[in-house]
């Protein structure tokens, strides 16, 4: 079964990503992808989204380390 693509002229503004990762996390990446039935950059685009979704007062997502803060940066809160 192919895997379920968005529309075509469904995104606003697309963009092709050029970064090299690890074979094993874009292998990673395409099975999950499969297993949810969605192309590979629909399932990169889904968890983007939800990583969006609970992040620090710093912006970052929870489980991430927080960053040590910088020459004259003060610990606040963003605008």
């Amino acid at each position: 079964m192919a895997a379920k693509r968005l529309p075509r002229g469904t995104r606003q503004r697309p963009v092709r990503v050029s970064w090299l990762i690890e074979e094993r996390s874009k292998e990673q990446l395409e099975k999950l992808a499969d297993r949810a039935g969605v192309s590979a950059a629909v399932f990169l685009e889904r968890v983007i989204d939800h990583l969006g979704e609970n992040l620090t007062t710093r912006g970052l997502p929870t489980w991430w380390p927080e960053p040590e803060l910088r020459d004259g940066e003060l610990d606040m809160p963003p605008e």
